[in-house]
């Protein structure tokens, strides 16, 4: 067993979209819709045919609401790992993205959390080298 998609809840498809590749740089994977329903899926460009993250809209009671609340709790919607987490705050936060945490060091690991524009904190992290 493996897992090939997770997905974070978004207010806005075609600005997620935006968002995840041109500032985050993500790649699209798929996108495909039929009336209001779209399945819109982004990979990374490491691994393009690896775990896929639908970029879902919240238009549904339920998921807005989970959506907000851990929003407002500070909590990421999703975690992203990278070998240069302050390369890329820099980098990202040159688009004039918001972060709420600046690269911080903890327990074996560098963090930063961003607001990807969406409904959403993002965590990137590195992983503390021995």
């Amino acid at each position: 067993m493996r897992i090939k998609v997770t997905n974070v809840y978004v207010d806005d498809q075609n600005r997620a979209l935006r968002f995840y590749t041109e500032v985050l740089g993500f790649v699209k994977k798929t996108d495909v819709g039929k009336g209001q329903y779209r399945w819109l899926t982004v990979a990374s460009p490491e691994e393009p045919d690896g775990t896929e993250l639908q970029l879902a809209l919240n238009d549904n009671p339920a998921a807005r609401a989970y959506q907000q609340a851990i929003f407002q709790q500070g909590q990421p919607a999703a975690m992203f790992y990278t070998n240069d987490v302050k390369g890329d705050y820099e980098r990202i936060k040159a688009y004039g993205t918001e972060f709420t945490l600046p690269p911080t060091d903890v327990t074996g690991s560098t963090i930063a959390v961003l607001n990807d524009t969406c409904g959403n904190l993002i965590q990137i992290s590195q992983l503390a080298r021995h």
